[in-house]
This record gives C-alpha cells, structure tokens and sequence, in this order.
C-alpha cells in the first residue's frame, strides 16, 4: 500500500483519467465514492480484471484492459490481474456462435505462462497481485458449484445476447456454457473486488458478479466496460471511427510481441483521425496533455505526423524499450518518410538450409521477421503483399535456394535474407 500514490491525484482526477473511453459504468457515483473512502482513508482499491489464456499471443485490442489496469495502478491502488485457468476449461461463450472447444489443463498453463510474459510490458510486475481463479474454483466441488447454478434462473441466462440469439436460431447450447458467467461473478465475491473491468461484450458477466455480491451482504463492485479497439485500416466516418475490430485473422493488427520496427511501421500506417482515437485508449499522457497536443497540432505548432511518430514510439517503447524505440523512428525516417530503401540499411538475416536445396518462401518470411507465422504470409502472398527482389510473390508453395534476398512485405516491412 501507498499512502502517497493515493493521494498523488485528487479523486475527482482519478476519476477523470480511469474512466476515460468508458462505454458502460455501473455506476459513476459508486466509483466517486470509491475513490473519495480511498483518499480519505489511504485503503487502496482492489481493481479486478480476469483474463482467459485462451490464446497465447496478445496485440494492442488486448492491451485496452491492461491500460486501464495501469492507470488505476498508478494512482496507488490494487491490480489483481486475474487468469481464468479455471473458466478457459470451459470457455468463455461471450460473442459465441458455436460452444468454444475446451482447452486442455497443459495448454491453459502454457498460454498463461506466455500471457505473464506480455501483460508485464504494460502493468508494473512489483505492483501487480497475479491470482488464478482455480484457486477458490476447484475448491466450491459439486454441492458449492449446485449451490452457485441455484442463484440464476434459466430466463435471466437467456437474456444474455448470444444465448438469446443461439436459442432463437436454434444452435445448440451447452449447460456448461451457462455456467460460465456465474464463475467469472463469484471471482469477484473471492476477490472482494472494488471495481472489475472488461470489454463491452463482457457487460452481462460482469453485472452477475455485482448481483452475487449484493447477496453475500458485500458492497457491489463498479463495473467498468471500454470499447473493442478499430484494426489499423479503420477509418473516420461521419465523424465516427468505423472499421473491423483488431484481429489477426482480419490482419489488421498490431502484436505486442511483434519486432519493434514492424510495430513501429503499422502504427504510423494508421489515419490522423484513428491516430486520435488510439491514443486515448492507449496512450499514457493524460488528457490533459492530450487536448495540448490536439491543439498545437490544429493550430500548426505540430504536424500531424511528428504527433503520429510519438504515438508509434511510445507504444514501442511499451513493449520493447526506450533504445528500440528510437531505432525503430531512426530507421522508418531513414527507409520510408525519406525513401531511401537501401540493401545496406536493411537488417540481414541468415537462414541456414541444414541441407536442403530450397525452404519455403513462407519459412524463411518467418526467419526474417517479416511476419509472425506462416499462415500470415500466405495471406499476405494471396493479397499480393510480398515481393521477392521487386517481384511479387503470390504462389504460397514458392520456394528460395541459397543466395541473398530482398525480401518485402506490404508497404512498411523489409529486409535482406542470405540463404546458405
């Protein structure tokens, strides 16, 4: 606990910041209550966010939750970052057109690994209380998880939007599935959680939670929802930003374990008005120092692109440090915003054939660090996205013998690789 980090904001500052880019909050006086009884007593707050390792990477729409996590993080108050190794046996069915397969014990204990790895460029890793909620789970067995399903009715779990969709298109839903909402609650009665956050498809759960703490005689968490967050090709319409959410399979996503000239080269890729709308959600200035910026930008001071190039090197500097930042700018001013793409200035890799004649075109995009997997580059080569030596590559089964390559992918990714 820290007295000091407490206090180091007013509540009504804190207020400000940590509900920035809300979409739901239940309810705005509740958390002002909140955070004054913090101030005034120097108890910090206890912010509950669950996560299921259902996959083991993360991109920057993941990131949104883990934000916010921050800023109430470092304004003195209790981050429990929460892993539903528990709930991912089952599934999380929010935004489901089908039951989601179960993972194995094996894989949930892997992706969680992999989740505590990225999540810790974000949050401060001393300052964050990690829980998993197999915990207090594998202990309610078969009379406490009765007890549980007991406390809602078949009618309020058909409200919830997809099993009211799947019921009335008559696709199948597990019991199982139904049970998942009421875990996710009583997390929150384990945790005796002042504030939950999550995305806005989660709103249904999370009320649960506040319901079942209401009967356990417990003051009710404050629910807090933010958006899904726009893929990099979003853009603004009718004074809204309208796109596909980030995704990997709609490949228009930036991952956090991405190389750091990569992530730098999407970012900058994005519109001024989506640049906006990412820093909000992601960026840790302030608002304040936000509408500065906003305003020396329309007033000419700046230019639209040195705020851009800010924007990319924070978020690179996030996840892989302040020296990589800088290179990754250096390098995009030197290769793009110039247009000086030299075999000189590109990175080499070497790729060894370990005795074969050729690799596929799609190995050796991945040794290079062009793309994360190979599925993604034959995406790419589908779209007519990659160049081999000026050319484009569009056969997915092409293939590279020994010699020295210039290798391209979309606008903003290149380099040299030697195959020998």
């Amino acid at each position: 606990m820290n007295p000091d980090a407490l206090r180091k904001a007013t509540p009504e500052e804190q207020f400000e910041e940590v509900s920035r880019g809300t979409v739901d909050l239940h309810s705005p006086e509740d958390l002002k209550k909140k955070l004054q009884y913090s101030y005034d007593s120097g108890k910090p707050l206890v912010i509950k966010a669950g996560f299921d390792p259902s996959r083991p990477d993360l991109h920057l729409g993941h990131s949104l939750l883990l934000t916010r996590m921050r800023r109430f993080q470092d304004f003195g108050h209790t981050v429990v970052f929460l892993i539903g190794d528990f709930t991912a046996l089952i599934g999380d069915p929010t935004g489901r057109n089908a039951t989601r397969p179960a993972l194995t014990r094996d894989e949930v204990k892997a992706n969680a690994e992999t989740y505590k790895q990225q999540v810790f460029k974000v949050l401060d890793a001393e300052k964050t209380t990690v829980r998993f909620n197999s915990e207090w789970l594998d202990k309610l067995g078969t009379e406490g998880m009765i007890r549980l399903a007991s406390r809602y009715t078949l009618q309020r779990m058909l409200e919830r939007d997809d099993f009211k969709r799947r019921f009335r298109d008559n696709v199948s839903i597990s019991i199982h599935e139904m049970l998942y909402p009421l875990l996710q609650g009583y997390d929150s009665v384990a945790l005796k959680s002042d504030v939950e956050l999550g995305a806005t498809d989660q709103l249904f759960n999370l009320l649960v939670g506040r319901q079942l703490m209401r009967e356990e005689n417990m003051a009710p968490q404050v629910i807090m929802t933010g958006p899904i967050l726009e893929g990099l090709n979003a853009k603004l319409v009718d004074g809204k930003i309208s796109g596909e959410k980030m995704s990997k399979s709609l490949d228009n996503y930036v991952g956090v374990s991405e190389p750091s000239d990569i992530m730098f080269g999407k970012l900058m890729s994005i519109t001024d008005d989506l640049m906006w709308r990412y820093y909000q959600l992601l960026s840790a200035k302030t608002l304040k120092e936000l509408a500065e910026l906003q305003a020396k930008v329309a007033s000419g001071e700046v230019h639209p692109k040195a705020a851009k190039l800010g924007f990319a090197r924070e978020m690179t500097e996030r996840f892989h440090g302040a020296e990589a930042g800088r290179k990754a700018e250096e390098d995009f001013e030197k290769r793009f915003a110039k247009k000086e793409l030299s075999l000189e200035d590109l990175p080499l890799s070497e790729v060894a054939l370990a005795g074969a004649e050729k690799l596929p075109l799609t190995k050796v995009l991945v040794e290079a660090k062009l793309v994360v997997s190979a599925t993604e580059a034959r995406k790419l080569m589908a779209q007519g996205g990659v160049r081999v030596n000026g050319e484009k590559a569009t056969d997915p089964k092409a293939e590279l013998g020994a010699g020295e390559y210039l290798l391209q992918v979309g606008r903003l990714r290149a380099a040299r690789a030697k195959l020998a």
